[in-house]
């Protein structure tokens, strides 16, 4: 397996864990844990464990897009933009963690983001 596919790899892993773990928080997580101290905790490792998955997407990302030289791209100029976005509402949502409105946001723009990555493979 050549290199570029092994980035290719860890980079859609790392974006599993990120977008598929926001939609397993908005979709069973919080509606059961809904007003239980526990969420709290739930929702810090969670982040932890997001910023970890964003860390590895934005490295691999960087890496597949100068071995590839997709840099001049449409598609990563969006997904980029959106990528800046989404830093914005976490750091928004680390001040308002209830926010529905910013977790919604979020969630939106990491499925663009995941569109976009699409748009990329093509």
């Amino acid at each position: 397996m050549a290199f570029t596919e092994v980035l290719r790899w860890v980079h859609l892993l790392a974006m599993a864990m990120f977008v598929g773990g926001q939609l397993m928080m908005a979709a069973v997580v919080a509606p059961v844990m809904r007003g239980d101290q526990r969420m709290r905790t739930i929702a810090r490792n969670f982040g932890m464990a997001t910023v970890g998955a964003i860390a590895v997407a934005v490295v691999t990302g960087f890496s597949m897009a100068s071995q590839l030289g997709r840099w001049n791209d449409p598609f990563l100029h969006a997904k980029l933009g959106l990528l800046v976005l989404v830093g914005v509402l976490i750091a928004a949502h680390m001040r308002r963690p209830g926010s529905r409105g910013l977790n919604i946001a979020l969630l939106v723009s990491s499925v663009a983001i995941v569109a976009f990555g699409v748009g990329l493979s093509h």
